[in-house]
């Protein structure tokens, strides 16, 4: 999805008609759920039909977070709203760390997933990724973390799903869950960019986790791989900010110069939250290196190790290059990544 690419009403389309064919179960876990009226009268349609055809709805949303991030802030869905949808729900409260995932587990086979939060700007003003996947194996790691989610009501008791390699067709995958695997997320990501040899493709909102920062930096200055990306320039300023505020994170700086002087780095310039009522973000988030791609709700963040996150990680030649193709078009949209 890319930036006026497409209607918010498409993807509503594309979101009730995954819903409607549901036949037993539906569970979704939504950072945030804030629909205008068309498209989320087409959304809540969908659920509350599944729910009369005797679908099991469970909807987990996530509430409340104070804690300075170098992110958008939580959403500010009505709770109200939600829970009047008249299907099952849980507010999981984003403390210490936000519940981020962007999932739905369908009849225990298919699941919808990505960084495309359920919202018209999403939908229609951000640069997302969508990922439908139809394999009972995936769909069965996503149920033992909703059920995690869903049992405990609490971020930093979930994510505990072993990723472990499940072949779905052709292609290896790996369901990988935070905060339970957060740390190992990081290193697996770091660990494929530092083993590639041909190409790695980037598309994230921000970058701060050192060990994603570190391997980049290094693959950057052997110069032997092609290094590309897109960020969001205006949430990387933001993170400049924080980092010379707290100090704790300013080696972290010859790292960034490193990536976007010589990498190749594009950032979107969107609107900062809170100035007009448009969120345009630069939001996919992409890692592709060589013929592996990692994608979901992850951003390359120390602070998204710790939040409630999951990520696809995919062995495939077609994939990867699919996933390589987008990432390079949108970094082609816009300006070099600012330099700290």
């Amino acid at each position: 999805m890319k930036d006026k690419g497409q209607t918010a009403l498409e993807i509503a389309e594309y979101a009730a008609g995954f819903l409607s064919d549901a036949q037993s179960s539906l569970d979704l876990a939504l950072y945030d759920f804030d629909l205008e009226q068309e498209t989320a009268r087409l959304v809540a349609d969908a659920l509350l039909e599944a729910q009369k055809r005797g679908v099991k709805v469970r909807l987990a949303f996530n509430v409340d977070h104070d804690k300075p991030i170098p992110e958008p802030p939580p959403p500010h869905a009505d709770p109200d709203l939600l829970d009047s949808l008249d299907v099952p729900t849980k507010r999981i409260l984003g403390v210490p760390d936000l519940m981020h995932h962007k999932y739905v587990v369908r009849d225990g086979s298919s699941v919808w997933t990505g960084s495309t939060n359920w919202t018209d700007d999403s939908w229609s003003r951000e640069e997302n990724v969508i990922v439908v996947a139809h394999s009972p194996e995936v769909a069965d790691r996503y149920t033992e973390d909703f059920e995690q989610i869903w049992e405990t009501e609490n971020v930093e008791q979930t994510g505990f799903v072993e990723p472990n390699p499940i072949s779905v067709g052709d292609a290896k995958v790996r369901a990988w869950f935070s905060p339970g695997h957060g740390e190992a997320l990081a290193t697996r990501i770091a660990h494929r960019i530092a083993r590639s040899k041909r190409r790695i493709r980037i598309c994230s909102p921000v970058m701060t986790s050192g060990p994603i920062l570190g391997a980049l930096a290094e693959k950057v200055s052997d110069g032997k791989c092609d290094v590309t990306g897109v960020v969001d320039a205006t949430q990387m300023k933001g993170v400049y900010h924080q980092w010379q505020l707290n100090g704790n994170s300013e080696w972290k700086m010859p790292a960034i110069r490193r990536i976007f002087a010589n990498g190749r780095f594009t950032g979107k310039n969107s609107m900062p939250w809170g100035q007009g009522d448009v969120h345009d973000f630069m939001h996919a988030k992409v890692v592709v290196a060589d013929d592996y791609l990692f994608t979901g709700s992850y951003n390359l963040s120390h602070s998204g190790e710790e939040n409630a996150e999951n990520v696809i990680e995919v062995a495939d030649a077609a994939l990867a290059d699919q996933l390589a193709a987008f990432a390079d078009e949108v970094r082609a949209l816009y300006e070099a990544a600012p330099i700290p």
